[in-house]
């Protein structure tokens, strides 16, 4: 374990591939640290999400998404809705529905770790979407370019359409590049607006989940989390102060690096009690809701809804 955390750290190594050497090394060998490790992972996740917004340009977002607000919050709304009568059909537990809908809807794993913590989820319940999300980046950097390539989208729209319907930023690039570089400079641009959504939507989904477990959503009970204050906090800092961009890069990678670790210690506590109770549902959900989201972008693309 104490190995597979120090190579977590490297900055060559893959969220997806720490989530996988975690929960691989727990369904085979045991973890008799869980306890300390998910109280670890519980920290180092919200300490991540506030150095995550050092790449957040607030100036970018509000230009690009100012321009986009209306269909980004229809996309949001849309996904949410869609992703919570599918969790109905399902039977997929409300968290973890709640967790695969933020990160389908805003960016992935960074929007799941933000929200994680907001609702209050379990260990189990936050791996299970980071892992149906990580495994579906990795389909999409396959199935996106060929897609793109046969429906005729132009670099333009190709990026457009990675921005808004592919889960991470790593794999929004990753598939944009391979449209040139008009299609990676919109992708980036665009996802990097609906980033910001991740502060909103984890506001909302903690007072929804509070008021569901019998806790009034009222002035006291509403409470903005540390972690996204921090978030917003550290993002402001480094937009009004540009000589500050060297330093942004610093705390963006070090924040990757023990999100990577988070990810690492949040799969160590996927035992194989954890895998019967989750089971494949939430894949399916995952699936079914990203394919929702990914088609209607794309028509509203190709129909000249969305530009």
């Amino acid at each position: 374990m104490p190995l597979g955390a120090v190579a977590s750290l490297l900055p060559w190594t893959p969220p997806w591939a720490a989530l996988l050497a975690g929960a691989g090394l727990a369904l085979t060998l045991g973890n008799p640290c869980a306890g300390a490790a998910g109280r670890a992972a519980k920290w180092l996740l919200q300490i991540a999400v506030v150095g995550l917004g050092a790449g957040v340009n607030l100036a970018v977002v509000a230009r690009v998404g100012g321009q986009g607000l209306g269909y980004t919050l229809a996309g949001l709304v849309a996904t949410f809705a869609f992703g919570a009568w599918l969790a109905g059909r399902l039977g997929v537990g409300a968290k973890v529905a709640a967790l695969v809908c933020a990160g389908t809807g805003i960016c992935g794993g960074s929007a799941i770790a933000a929200a994680a913590p907001a609702i209050g989820a379990k260990p189990e319940e936050t791996s299970a979407a980071l892992a149906v999300v990580f495994l579906l980046n990795g389909v999409a950097l396959l199935a996106f370019p060929v897609v793109g390539s046969w429906a005729g989208l132009n670099a333009h729209q190709f990026g457009l359409w990675c921005a808004l319907a592919i889960h991470d930023t790593s794999s929004v690039t990753g598939a944009a590049l391979t449209h040139g570089r008009e299609a990676l400079a919109i992708a980036t641009t665009v996802k990097l607006a609906r980033a910001l959504w991740i502060v909103p939507v984890a506001l909302v989904l903690g007072a929804w989940f509070r008021r569901g477990a019998g806790h009034g959503v009222n002035h006291s009970s509403v409470r903005v989390p540390w972690f996204i204050a921090g978030f917003v906090a550290v993002s402001t800092l480094f937009t009004l102060v540009p000589a500050l961009q060297p330093a942004a890069m610093i705390v963006g990678a070090i924040s990757r690096a023990l999100l990577t670790l988070t990810l690492f210690l949040i799969g160590t506590g996927l035992s194989r009690a954890v895998v019967r109770t989750i089971g494949a549902r939430p894949l399916v959900h995952a699936l079914l809701l990203w394919i929702a989201i990914g088609g209607a972008s794309l028509a509203a693309i190709l129909a000249g809804l969305i530009h």
